[in-house]
């Protein structure tokens, strides 16, 4: 299937995304273009940085007190950057904090040549150690916006400020850069996603997309009707699963599941409702794994255990066992999953377009 097949006109529709590259890009490579192509109502600004870390933001902070760009979007070394433009929505994906030892470690002194064309013609650049102090001295100005308290349990949930405007993605590949704990201990939208330092198609359509949504929703105040879906045997076949004996982490998904579970994202708000034995908490990590194995982003922070179903409010409820739980008290609507008019999730998909969002 082509790029293009998955555009969004409607997302960010007449907003302005600024982009940051990583090292040795620029504002002409393959996430620009991805971006085009999926964004096409929105405008894109991807200038090519300059090499030394102080001009370049010198340059990033004259842009956005010039465009007041709506979201910024900052990879590797950019996403260093993306982090230090205070006052924005940022997305920033396997930042790299620390770009210096990086660039030693990957024994990236001397000439290197760009990844990508530039604009200016230039073909290649010189890093010396004077460029790497520069690197240190504007990455030590990092976080200070934020404390060093986002995993705290006393301050868990608290994401008022800049604390709630960063969104981290961190490759669970990634071999290049490794800051995801670093983050993390000082926001708390740190997410994990499939895949490695660089930033492909792929990662762009399935990870930074789905948060794209997310924040382009909390911009415009959208209200969304919430979807909730259970787990067990509507989301994962457990039922299958355990007569083969397999860990929970190795069950299949029930049929297109995990695609249903992404398209509804568009119009609903949808949750993963678990009910679990209280005497055996020890399945709650793997169902954790699980959907972060199969569904990734679009689910991130959209799990509520709970195990009377009708305590949880919501306007949809997909559920195999509506018998069980309180699931037939819910106070939305239940659609009994496996059944007739909603055997499979094709069924599920047709009945949720034809509402329209309702």
């Amino acid at each position: 299937m082509e790029l293009y097949e998955y555009a969004r006109p409607d997302l960010m529709a007449g907003k302005t995304v600024l982009y940051v590259h990583g090292f040795a890009s620029g504002g002409l490579n393959g996430t620009v273009k991805t971006m085009g192509v999926l964004l096409p109502s929105a405008r894109i600004i991807a200038p090519d940085l300059p090499v030394r870390p102080q001009d370049a933001m010198e340059m990033l902070r004259s842009l956005c007190e010039d465009e007041k760009p709506d979201l910024i979007i900052g990879t590797s070394m950019g996403g260093m950057y993306t982090e230090l433009l205070h006052g924005h929505d940022r997305i920033i994906v396997n930042p790299a904090f620390h770009l210096a030892d990086t660039i030693l470690k990957n024994n990236g002194l001397g000439r290197q040549e760009y990844h990508c064309p530039r604009r200016d013609g230039q073909t290649s650049f010189l890093v010396n150690k004077g460029l790497l102090e520069d690197f240190r001295e504007v990455s030590a100005g990092c976080f200070a916006s934020v404390n060093a308290d986002a995993a705290s349990m006393e301050t868990f949930g608290d994401v008022s400020g800049e604390a709630g405007r960063v969104y981290g993605l961190f490759g669970t590949k990634d071999t290049m850069v490794d800051t995801y704990d670093e983050f993390a201990s000082h926001y708390p939208n740190a997410i994990r996603f499939d895949g490695g330092h660089y930033l492909d198609d792929g990662v762009f359509l399935h990870s930074v997309l789905p948060l794209m949504e997310r924040i382009d929703d909390l911009q415009e105040k959208r209200s969304k009707p919430v979807l909730l879906i259970s787990f067990a045997d509507t989301l994962a076949d457990v039922r299958n699963g355990v007569s083969k004996g397999l860990p929970v982490r190795e069950m299949d998904p029930c049929g297109s599941a995990v695609r249903a579970f992404v398209r509804l994202c568009s119009a609903y708000k949808p949750y993963i409702l678990v009910s679990n034995d209280f005497n055996a908490p020890g399945n709650l990590p793997d169902i954790f794994a699980w959907i972060n194995d199969h569904i990734g982003v679009p689910a991130w922070n959209r799990v509520i255990v709970a195990n009377r179903k009708d305590m949880v409010l919501g306007d949809y409820l997909i559920d195999r066992h509506p018998d069980r739980l309180g699931a037939g008290d819910f106070m939305g609507t239940v659609l009994h999953f496996g059944e007739d008019p909603f055997r499979t999730w094709d069924e599920v998909l047709t009945y949720f377009d034809r509402l329209g969002g309702q």
